[in-house]
């Protein structure tokens, strides 16, 4: 799957990534061949993902033509309502009142590059949040109130943003991401579609046992289509299908509400 990074201006881009190509925004905008690729992957890093911005309507176009947008429209959404983003931060809130005790100020901002973080100590809430507001660069503001930590809100961070001190690490987490979601052997076939199966083997309720999963990936199989079992860690990465097959049992309070409203 070919790999691109969309920008504002790639002579702002410092960072240099093997294995991805970076491209102007309004070049993939406005360029017919752009619409033509198929089985792309776009990883917006514009600016700015306001409405009706150019960020706006990389993720747009991108979805509209049937590539993978990182973040997708949905995910924006997200991050411009302060009432999502408070509803959301809810499931990690145990993540935020460990990851930021001890600290005194009254806010606190998290630099968050592909749900990683350059301390060690706020891997697990980098991680946890990368997985709600998928996007390749956020930045993460908190505030205190008396000992108690609230998420006020999440954007995007610029490239041209990155302090000097942070670009190996960058590139180091940027060059993992997109060395981890190449195939790891090659496919028997060239699959049309991409599905994700959600189960978990130790549920107590399964949906389907294991033999079951294995004829459904069989079934795929002989339709062309790709499958991959993924489990409630990999709610991020979602937008990399075309379609997500839950077999699980479902209700609101669970993590299969929140894949669902993903997909």
């Amino acid at each position: 799957m070919r790999t691109l990074i969309v920008v504002n201006n790639p002579a702002e881009w410092p960072l240099e990534v093997p294995g991805v190509e970076v491209v102007p925004a309004r070049e993939y905008l406005a360029n017919p061949a752009f619409a033509r690729l198929d089985r792309v992957r776009v990883f917006n890093c514009c600016r700015s993902y306001r409405y009706q911005s150019i960020g706006y309507y990389v993720s747009l176009l991108a979805a509209a033509r049937g590539h993978r947008p990182v973040p997708d429209i949905p995910t924006i959404q997200d991050m411009k309502s302060p009432t999502v983003v408070r509803l959301l931060s809810e499931e990690v809130e145990e993540l935020i009142q460990q990851g930021l005790a001890g600290i005194r100020s009254r806010r606190f901002t998290l630099s968050i590059y592909f749900g990683k973080n350059l301390s060690a100590r706020h891997e697990r809430l980098s991680r946890a949040l990368f997985q709600l507001f998928e996007a390749p660069f956020v930045r993460a503001e908190f505030v205190r109130e008396e000992e108690h930590w609230t998420l006020q809100s999440i954007g995007p961070i610029a490239a041209r943003e990155i302090p000097d001190s942070h670009r190996d690490f960058v590139v180091g987490v940027a060059s993992e991401y997109f060395a981890g979601h190449r195939p790891a052997v090659r496919r028997r076939f060239v699959e049309r579609y991409d599905l994700g199966i959600l189960f978990d083997p130790k549920a107590a309720d399964l949906s389907s046992d294991a033999k079951a999963i294995e004829r459904f990936i069989d079934a795929a199989e002989r339709q062309r289509i790709g499958t991959e079992v993924i489990g409630k860690d990999d709610y991020a990465r979602v937008a990399e299908f075309d379609a997500l097959f839950i077999r699980e049992t479902t209700s609101v309070n669970h993590h299969t509400f929140r894949f669902s409203r993903r997909a």
